[in-house]
């Protein structure tokens, strides 16, 4: 079912209608309450919006653009599946940007910063206690926005977030299973006490470790779900 559509913030009602539903929209599939393969009806999206088609399907395009949406011509619109191969690229950029930023972060970061993450922290294992998902994933994603806060580069997230947008799909999947949201949150108290002991090699290597652990339950995964994945994006066709 998807979520209810979320009340306006100030700086959403500056929005158009189009970049409204195009936000909410990624926001349900990214988070999976609008699952891979599900149909997506413009019609019935207008209506939930309270606005005309035009803006729905300009959101729509735009999604589809992204991957996140996939038109078939005389089927129909339809959330679009996971591609495998676009994880491991998502994973490799990843890697090089997090592990870059978290060393500078470790020589910048002050008692201050340190106790920011570890705010953070707290919220996780009260996500973990309530064995909410959703909010786990959140609290995640601000973690890490926090450490290239922290690094200095900003700008870098928002690169890191557009590279892994199929794979925050993919690990919403994951949160479910036993122990995983707990190691998550030893992996990040892991980086959290290299940041204060001002050890760049030592955050580097806690992040190293914590994004290594990301892919190797792809395929338990993709065995529980197979209709969520497909083999391989357009672009790299089998030959």
């Amino acid at each position: 079912m998807n979520s209810p559509l979320p009340p306006q913030s100030v700086a959403e009602a500056g929005l158009t209608a189009s970049r409204r539903v195009y936000l909410c929209l990624r926001q349900r599939i990214v988070e999976m309450s609008m699952l891979p393969g599900e149909r997506v009806v413009e019609r019935d999206i207008a209506e939930e919006f309270g606005t005309s088609r035009t803006p729905v399907h300009e959101a729509v395009q735009r999604l589809a653009d992204e991957g996140l949406i996939e038109v078939v011509p005389r089927s129909g619109t339809f959330v679009a599946r996971i591609p495998l191969d676009a994880l491991e690229e998502a994973n490799l950029v990843r890697h090089a940007l997090e592990t870059a930023i978290i060393e500078k972060a470790a020589t910048k970061a002050g008692p201050e910063c340190a106790a920011s993450l570890r705010a953070i922290l707290e919220e996780q294992a009260v996500a973990i206690a309530a064995s909410d998902f959703q909010a786990f994933h959140r609290t995640d994603e601000q973690f890490h926005a926090t450490l290239a806060e922290m690094s200095g580069y900003p700008g870098v997230w928002p690169i890191i977030q557009q590279a892994k947008t199929q794979m925050d799909r993919y690990r919403q999947l994951t949160l479910p299973m036993e122990g995983r949201m707990a190691g998550v949150l030893e992996e990040h108290r892991a980086v959290v006490e290299a940041i204060e002991a001002r050890d760049p090699e030592r955050a580097r290597a806690a992040m190293r470790e914590h994004l290594d652990h990301v892919m190797p339950v792809l395929e338990v995964t993709r065995k529980l779900r197979p209709e969520f994945f497909t083999a391989q994006l357009n672009r790299h066709p089998v030959r």
